[in-house]
């Protein structure tokens, strides 16, 4: 059942489960006559009441409130109110009058020494009751309306996180390609057959980003294993005596879901800021999943800065992440980057 039939029969279900309790309210507390015709005329009589506040309550639930109320026109609703009031109230009053005069006949009359509390004590009455039927009316609607609203403004938050979320997405791709294809140019220099391997490694790279990335969640094995095709990638043009590469990626996930590609971005400027071609470099990259069900990434380098002029991957990378780690990770997520002397680290912990 969609959501808002659901929060209409729920509605339905207890203003019928209130007014029911209402009209069938004589009937838990007895009036004392064993009588069944006084009993039902007694109750007859009593349905009046009720129903007027029946009468108000839904003039105002579905007409007023939205066209008065809610529109500002105190003044128009609180008189269009007193009107209505006034008139149930009479109509109440002379109900039960007639009630009395002609269909329980039995009941004392006030010309026969009977003296009960005047006729206005009861008008007063009722005109408090109707009046606190309009205040519930009102305050019903107004939390309805409330919660509603509210309800409205996250799906809109939601709508505007995900549209977000897609953004960001888009301009991960071309960044995650772009800093690829300049990884593969430099290698087609160096050893081609080695960038035909890459290109063929990158076709699979690409299915992953181009299509798993489309969920929100996927298995840490999968990124696991994307993660460890990528660094096998920018590996191929480094050498061994002057690059050390340490990497510690488990094989099991242990069943656990991440959102994709948010470690990527660190791995890419390890190798882009952590390799140089003339001097000795390393880089290190180690994930540990903590018995806290937390996911912890942790990555040094060497540091050799770009210049100016190299403008490869317009620097949106870690702008990019942190967006989508406050979107998707709120308060769950932990990601430092610090530079230390000659060297340079990254931490994402993530609880998963």
């Amino acid at each position: 059942m969609p959501q808002s039939k659901k929060n209409r029969f729920f509605q339905i279900a207890i203003h019928s489960i209130a007014w029911g309790l209402m009209f069938t309210s004589p009937f838990f507390f007895a009036y004392g006559r064993n009588d069944a015709t006084f009993s039902l005329n007694r109750y007859l009589d009593f349905c009046v009441v009720p129903v007027t506040f029946i009468i108000v309550f839904y003039i105002n639930y579905c007409v007023l409130i939205d066209r008065q109320l809610f529109r500002k026109h105190l003044g128009r609703f609180i008189l269009m109110n007193l009107l209505l009031i006034v008139a149930v109230d009479l109509f109440q009053h002379f109900w039960h009058e007639i009630f009395r005069l002609y269909v329980m006949t039995d009941l004392p009359r006030k010309g026969d020494g009977h003296h009960g509390p005047p006729a206005y004590f009861f008008l007063m009455w009722n005109f408090m009751l109707l009046a606190l039927t309009v205040a519930l009316s009102v305050a019903i609607k107004m939390t309805g309306n409330w919660y509603r609203t509210e309800a409205e403004k996250q799906e809109i938050e939601k709508e505007r996180t995900q549209a977000e979320l897609k953004n960001l997405k888009s301009q991960l791709n071309p960044h995650f390609l772009f800093n690829t294809l300049n990884n593969i140019y430099a290698l087609i220099q160096l050893n081609p057959p080695q960038a035909q391997y890459a290109v063929h490694s990158l076709s699979h790279l690409l299915r992953y980003v181009l299509y798993d990335n489309n969920q929100n969640l996927i298995s840490l094995d999968k990124e696991f294993a994307f993660m460890k095709n990528y660094i096998e990638l920018m590996s191929l043009r480094l050498s061994s005596d002057q690059v050390k590469l340490n990497i510690d990626i488990p094989d099991d996930g242990r069943g656990y879901m991440v959102a994709p590609l948010l470690f990527i971005t660190l791995i890419e400027n390890a190798f882009k800021h952590g390799v140089s071609p003339s001097e000795k470099s390393f880089v290190s990259i180690a994930f540990r999943i903590t018995e806290a069900d937390t996911l912890v990434c942790t990555i040094e380098n060497s540091y050799f800065p770009k210049d100016d002029h190299d403008r490869s991957g317009s620097g949106i990378g870690l702008d990019n992440l942190r967006k989508r780690l406050n979107l998707i990770y709120p308060n769950r997520h932990i990601l430092r980057t610090e530079r230390l002397g000659d060297r340079y680290m990254s931490q994402l912990i993530i609880n998963l």
